[in-house]
C-alpha cells in the first residue's frame, strides 16, 4: 500500500500542477496522500518532515535565489541583456539568426542572468531576427532553450545556476566540479542542438516555408505571457524568477556599450573562480565546526559562498555602471527581490514532498531499485535525477529530492570505490536538466508562450535541442567518467 500511495501522490501532483494549480497547495496534499497510504501520522508528516525539509532548503539556497533574481532584474532594466543580444545580432547577422540567439542566451545565462529574464528579452529580438532572415518562428523556442536551458544550466564549469549549486553541500564540491567533463558535455549539447536546428532550417527553406505570419507585435506575446497566471504557476517551479515581476519596473531607454554591459557577467565568472580556488581555501574556517555555526565545514558551504559573493560583486558592478540610467532603481531592486520569493517556496515545497516520500518505509523499495540499476553508481544516479526531474517538472526540485534521499548513500559508495564526488556532481546536474523539459515543465510553457508558438508547432524541436542533446552529453560524461574518472 505504501508504494501505491507514493504513486498516487505523484499522480495528483503531476496532474493538478499541469492544470495550473499552485504547487504550494499541491505538494503538501500529495505528500499527505502518500503518508496516509502508509499509515503515517499526517500532522507530524506535514509539520515535522515536510516543513523542516522545506525550511532547510530555503535556509540553504534562498540567498542564491534572491541574488540571482536581483542580478537578472538589474541586467534587464539597465538594458545590459538587450545590449548583449543586439551585439550578437550585429556581429553574426541575419544569415546566422539561430546561432545569434543561441549564443546571446548562453552568454547572459552563464553570466548569472535568470533564464526567464533571458526569455523575455531574447524572444522579441528573435522575432525580428528570424523574420528578417526567413527562419520559421516555430524554431525560435528551441534556439532560445538551447542557449539558456542546457549547457549553461548544467554543464559549463562555474555556472552560477541553482542546479549547479544544489549538489555542492551534498558532495563538498565547488561550482567548477569536473570542468573538463563539463566542457565536453557543453560542446556535445551545443553541437547536437545546432546541427538539429540547422537541419530543420534548411528543410524549411527547401519547402519555402519562411517565418510565417506575424501574429502579434514582437513584444506582445511576451507581455501576454508575463501576465498569464497559468504561466506563472508553472514557471515558478522551474526557475528562480517569477515572470509576474518582469514588468514591475521600467527598462532604461538607452543601452550601455557592450563592454560595460558584459562587465558584470565577467565579474560573476572571475569572482566565482577566485573564491573557489584562491580565497576560500586560504581562509581559516575552523569556526564552522562549532555549535554556533551549525557544526558545518567549508566543504559543505564553500560552493554556495562562492556563488553568493560572485553575484553580490556583479550586482554592485551593474549598479555602479548603470546608476544614472536605470529609471527606477528602487523599483527594480524591489521587483527583483519579489521575483525570488515564489520560486524558492515552490521548489522548497517540492523538496518537502520528496522528504515525506523518502521517509516512508515503502521508499526503501524505490531506493533499492535505483541502487540496483546495472551500470554502476553513475548510471543509477543519472536515472534517479532524470526520473524525479521529469515527474516534478523541475530540474532543481527533482535534483534536491534525489540528493536528499540518496546523496549520503552515493557519497558512501564513492568513498568505497575511490570515485571523485566532483564526477557525481556533474552527472547529477546534467541528469536533472534532461527530462525536466517535458510538456508540463514551467520553462517550456513559459518559453512557448513568450514566443507565441504552440506545443504542436515548437515542442518537437525543444525536445531535440534541450532533451536529446543533453541525454547524449550525459551518456558521454558517464562513459568518460567510468573509464578515466573525473577531470
Amino acid at each position: 500500500m505504501g508504494l501505491i500511495g507514493i504513486l498516487v501522490g505523484l499522480a495528483v501532483l503531476i496532474f493538478l500542477a499541469f492544470r495550473g494549480s499552485s504547487i504550494l497547495i499541491l505538494a503538501p496534499i500529495a505528500g499527505l496522500i502518500a503518508a496516509a497510504f502508509s499509515g503515517e501520522p499526517l500532522l507530524a508528516s506535514w509539520t515535522q518532515t515536510f516543513m523542516r525539509n522545506a525550511a532547510d532548503f530555503v535556509a540553504q539556497f534562498f540567498p542564491l535565489f534572491l541574488l540571482g533574481a536581483l542580478f537578472g532584474k538589474l541586467m534587464e532594466d539597465s538594458g545590459s541583456v538587450t545590449s548583449i543580444a543586439n551585439f550578437m545580432t550585429q556581429k553574426l547577422g541575419a544569415q546566422r539568426a539561430i546561432l545569434a540567439v543561441v549564443l546571446a542566451g548562453a552568454i547572459v545565462t552563464y553570466g548569472g542572468v535568470s533564464l526567464f529574464v533571458a526569455f523575455f528579452v531574447l524572444a522579441p529580438m528573435g522575432v525580428a531576427l528570424f523574420r528578417s532572415s526567413g527562419v520559421p518562428r516555430r524554431l525560435m523556442p528551441a534556439a532560445i532553450a538551447l542557449g539558456t536551458s542546457t549547457f549553461t544550466m548544467s554543464a559549463m564549469p562555474g555556472t552560477p545556476s541553482i542546479q549547479n549549486a544544489i549538489p555542492m553541500p551534498f558532495f563538498g564540491t565547488t561550482p567548477f566540479a569536473a570542468p573538463g567533463l563539463g566542457i565536453i558535455a557543453s560542446l556535445v549539447m551545443l553541437g547536437f542542438g545546432m546541427w538539429w536546428l540547422k537541419l530543420r532550417e534548411n528543410a524549411a527553406r527547401a519547402k519555402g516555408e519562411g517565418f510565417g505570419a506575424l501574429i502579434a507585435a514582437p513584444d506582445e506575446s511576451a507581455e501576454l505571457a508575463a501576465d498569464d497566471p497559468l504561466v506563472r504557476e508553472r514557471a515558478t517551479t522551474a526557475g528562480s524568477f517569477d515572470p509576474s515581476e518582469i514588468h514591475s519596473s521600467d527598462e532604461a531607454t538607452r543601452q550601455p556599450p557592450i563592454l560595460l554591459a558584459a562587465l558584470p557577467i565577467i565579474v560573476v565568472i572571475v569572482v566565482n573562480l577566485l573564491m573557489s580556488f584562491a580565497i576560500l581555501p586560504r581562509m581559516d574556517t575552523s569556526f564552522l565546526a562549532t555549535d554556533q555555526w551549525g557544526n558545518s565545514s567549508l566543504s559543505a558551504v564553500g560552493g554556495v559562498w562562492s556563488v553568493i559573493v560572485a553575484l553580490t560583486a556583479a550586482i554592485i558592478a551593474v549598479i555602479a555602471i548603470n546608476f544614472r540610467s536605470v529609471p527606477e532603481l528602487r523599483a527594480t531592486m524591489t521587483a527583483g527581490a519579489n521575483a525570488s520569493v515564489l520560486p524558492i517556496l515552490s521548489v522548497a515545497s517540492l523538496v518537502g514532498f520528496g522528504a515525506i516520500v523518502a521517509s516512508l518505509p515503502a521508499f526503501m523499495e524505490v531506493r533499492n531499485w535505483v541502487l540496483s540499476i546495472q551500470g554502476g553508481p553513475l548510471v543509477s544516479l543519472a536515472v534517479a535525477t532524470n526520473i524525479l526531474a521529469a515527474l516534478t517538472g523541475s530540474a532543481s526540485g527533482g535534483l534536491t529530492i534525489a540528493l536528499d534521499a540518496l546523496g549520503p548513500t552515493y557519497m558512501k559508495i564513492a568513498a568505497e570505490i575511490g570515485m571523485d564526488p566532483a564526477l557525481m556532481h556533474r552527472v547529477a546536474v546534467i541528469g536533472s536538466g534532461t527530462l525536466d523539459s517535458l510538456p508540463h515543465n514551467g520553462a517550456v510553457v513559459t518559453l512557448l508562450s513568450v514566443c507565441g508558438v504552440t506545443h504542436k508547432e515548437g515542442y518537437l524541436d525543444i525536445v531535440m535541442a534541450a532533451v536529446v542533446g543533453a541525454l547524449i552529453a550525459l551518456m558521454v560524461v558517464i562513459g568518460l567518467g567510468t573509464l578515466v574518472g573525473s577531470f
